[in-house]
């Protein structure tokens, strides 16, 4: 440090040779900035992935309305089974209406895997039908139909016994992924392990062509329930949309700002006392106090920048291995919070290296150069 780095070659070099000086703390710096990006861009995926897919598997039932019960959840699975199902046949019998499918929508707790009990000429009949890649409908209350996506990732075969809701099930049929649950099973059977006999979670209707008018009728036949389109139900159907999801998001972005942030100021703190005589030497030689800060802030900003890159090289190579090992599991990342997550990792380790560096650049010289 002979002289005062004024040009841009010679002050990348210092940031550099500093930041490999103390390779324990830089590593620290590096990891903490890192994290910050894996909380934000891995969560925040987890949770839009999830709710896409549940969506597009509603979507994939071939209904074009849902009627749920007042205040139900947009997570069919939460809906309470409060509504008769006789209220198919009222529904059935609307003008405009093609075909109404009763559903309860249960959480297999064991895996928390959601399974549907339906009544399969009816669900059928709503779409071109489930598409089996091997066996056929149930005939039996103690059968059950699997999705090909779930049968590959928990190897199940035709034949097989599955526990669901607490009783054993044979598995009669697989069938293509995308029809609202993994399993299915006889809508009375479901009734009667869940303690909900005549009722059921919801009703997905499919109309004549008007939906929107289809959707009035019913509203005027049921006018406390909730009656959605299934356009309206994907509008809704975002985790920026869903009030339930924005308190984890904003904790899980807050907590990794904080941790950015307490680490790059505590590290920086100590490395500006570490450095005293340094930037004493340095403000000698002719550094103003603006040089002092853009140095030191520049070191961080340059932790700053290969933190991200692993922090993204990481979250990327984690979907990668989910992908083949829990196919089930979807983490969808936008390009809005790639941006996000890259100004928030700046911005957090800025914050953490502007109070040291504010603090170096107002050292006296002669008192930095006579520091011990």
């Amino acid at each position: 440090m002979e002289k005062y780095p004024g040009n841009g070659f010679t002050m990348a070099r210092l940031l550099w040779s500093n930041a490999t000086a103390r390779p324990i703390r830089t590593l620290l710096n590096i990891l903490a900035i890192a994290l910050q990006v894996f909380m934000v861009l891995f969560f925040v995926g987890l949770t839009a992935g999830i709710v896409s897919e549940w969506a597009k598997r509603v979507e994939g039932v071939g209904a074009d309305i849902l009627v749920q019960p007042p205040n139900a959840s947009i997570f069919l699975v939460f809906s309470p089974a409060v509504m008769q199902e006789s209220i198919a046949a009222q529904i059935s019998a609307l003008k405009g209406v093609d075909e109404v499918a009763p559903v309860l929508a249960v959480m297999n707790t064991n895996t928390m895997d959601v399974v549907y009990g339906i009544d399969y000429p009816r669900f059928d009949a709503l779409s071109k039908g489930f598409l089996f890649a091997q066996g056929r409908p149930f005939e039996a209350p103690d059968e059950a139909i699997v999705d090909d996506i779930k049968a590959q990732s928990k190897n199940i075969k035709l034949g097989d016994k599955v526990t669901l809701l607490g009783r054993e099930f044979t598995v009669c049929g697989i069938v293509a992924h995308g029809k609202g649950a993994r399993f299915f099973i006889p809508l009375n059977t479901a009734q009667e392990i869940s303690g909900a006999e005549g009722r059921v979670s919801l009703f997905y209707v499919r109309s004549l062509g008007d939906t929107e008018r289809t959707r009035q009728a019913i509203v005027r036949l049921l006018p406390t329930h909730r009656v959605r389109s299934m356009t309206e139900y994907m509008t809704l159907m975002s985790s920026e949309n869903l009030p339930q999801f924005k308190p984890f998001i904003r904790a899980i972005v807050g907590i990794g700002v904080v941790i950015s942030f307490l680490v790059v100021l505590l590290s920086m703190h100590t490395m500006v006392m570490e450095r005293t005589r340094e930037i004493g030497i340095l403000k000698s030689l002719g550094a103003s106090r603006l040089d002092i800060v853009r140095w030191l802030v520049g070191e961080t900003l340059l932790l700053a920048a290969i933190g991200i890159v692993l922090g993204m090289v990481s979250t990327y190579g984690l979907i990668a291995v989910l992908k083949e090992t829990v196919p089930t599991l979807t983490v969808l990342i936008s390009q809005e919070w790639i941006l996000r997550a890259i100004l928030l990792a700046v911005a957090a380790a800025g914050a953490g290296a502007m109070y040291p560096a504010y603090r170096a650049a107002g050292f006296d010289p002669v008192d930095a150069l006579s520091y011990e």
